[in-house]
């Protein structure tokens, strides 16, 4: 059937009542939701709202966000920052956190240590860094500097304020003065004038007027001193160069070597003087050792040591009857021996007492001269046969006769001394 505009149409009841109940419906499904965790449909009164999605109980919401420890604010769990074992949003990790420039981690800036150029977490910090007592700089323990108070420093401030006394494992490279085979060079500590950076310029203006001939380091052992060391000299050359007058301002400052519990007078030895070949430098070292072990009582006296310190920093080797023996057992000990073989290019005799007499001090190194001559020119047979009294006899060093007999070293002749500074 057709109906034309106008016509009068009856509605079925039964059609109008279902459209309305689809209308209804349709009204019910516009208040139900969808959980954005695990996709449950449910009513939107009895949803969780977050950031305009929705979750169905607190468990799904807890699953897709997370609490700031900070602030308190929720937020997604991938917008969340780790720091220390909490969980902050990221407003809060970008104004109360940093990262550690050596292991990377992120800290809070309040547990950090920081220069304002290097920042670092607590345990980095104590166990691979310093500060800088003068600037506060961050110093990695590789490149810190420590003054004579054991006191941390950055390469540019101790440079800054330790100009004149370096530090103590300070080593330029050696100049040679005076002309000849055998060089010495000298380690004389000071002590009790004082840890003074003037005093020490005092005492380079004179030692390197015209050359450097000396540089001066700290030294642990001292209590308020240092250790003046020479650059490698031929014995004549130290003869000539101006020791007395060095010695003779420390003394007027106060300082002290022999009249201390803590200086020693240590003389280093080139290793190529005493033989052209490794086998020959050995040979000649194992009759040097020999012969300080068989005069160990004279040695001993010559230092001006007490038996006590001579055992604390420079022990012997106990005598073998063959030198060989002796250079053995020094290939097997440390450096605080009487003669200490560890350097690579030099032998160190370390048995003497500190001393700021000067003859005292050339004496020292002619007699070391003297063994290094007789262990380069004699056999071992002629050095076992060899008495304290044939050794004296060679001597025609007037600096070193006039101390052996200051020592009752010299055939029983003693003469009145100076008093040892």
């Amino acid at each position: 059937m057709k109906f034309k505009v106008g016509d009068k149409v009856r509605v079925r009841e039964d059609l109008v009542g279902n459209c309305i109940k689809e209308e209804n419906e349709m009204e019910e499904n516009n208040n139900k939701v969808i959980c954005h965790c695990c996709g449950e449909e449910i009513e939107e009164q009895n949803a969780i709202e977050f950031d305009g999605v929705y979750f169905c109980s607190n468990e799904c919401l807890d699953r897709e966000t997370d609490v700031c420890d900070h602030c308190g604010c929720r937020v997604w769990n991938e917008d969340t920052v780790s720091c220390e074992g909490d969980t902050l949003c990221e407003r809060c990790a970008d104004n109360y956190t940093t990262f550690c420039d050596c292991c990377e981690e992120r800290i809070y800036t309040d547990n950090s240590t920081s220069d304002g150029h290097t920042t670092l977490c607590e345990g980095c910090y104590d166990d691979h860094y310093r500060t800088c007592v003068h600037c506060d700089r961050i110093v990695h323990e590789d490149d810190v500097y420590y003054d004579n108070d054991d006191d941390p420093c950055c390469e540019e401030c101790y440079d800054r304020y330790n100009k004149f006394i370096k530090n103590y494992g300070y080593k330029p490279s050696p100049i040679f003065y005076g002309e000849g085979k055998r060089f010495f060079g000298v380690e004389l500590e000071i002590d009790d004038g004082g840890y003074s950076q003037d005093n020490a310029e005092t005492l380079l203006d004179i030692g390197n007027e015209d050359d450097e001939h000396i540089y001066i380091k700290s030294d642990g052992s001292l209590d308020e001193g240092m250790e003046i060391v020479s650059h490698p000299m031929t014995l004549e050359y130290h003869k000539d160069y101006c020791w007395a007058e060095i010695m003779k301002k420390a003394v007027s400052m106060d300082y002290r070597s022999h009249q201390t519990s803590t200086c020693g007078l240590h003389v280093h030895v080139n290793r190529n003087s005493l033989g052209s070949t490794t086998e020959e430098q050995e040979e000649t070292i194992a009759k040097i050792l020999y012969f300080v072990e068989a005069h160990w009582n004279e040695m001993v006296k010559f230092s001006r040591r007490s038996e006590s310190k001579i055992n604390e920093w420079a022990a012997r080797y106990g005598y073998e009857k063959e030198p060989k023996k002796i250079l053995d057992k020094a290939k097997c000990s440390g450096r605080y021996s009487a003669v200490n073989l560890l350097n690579y290019k030099t032998i160190e005799f370390r048995l003497f007492r500190g001393t700021l007499k000067h003859n005292t001090f050339i004496a020292t190194l002619q007699l070391v001269d003297k063994i290094c001559e007789l262990a380069c020119t004699r056999s071992e047979t002629e050095i076992e046969a060899m008495s304290w009294l044939d050794f004296v006899s060679t001597i025609e060093d007037a600096e070193l006769i006039q101390y052996l007999k200051e020592r009752n070293l010299y055939v029983n002749e003693t003469i009145n001394s100076e008093e040892e500074v």
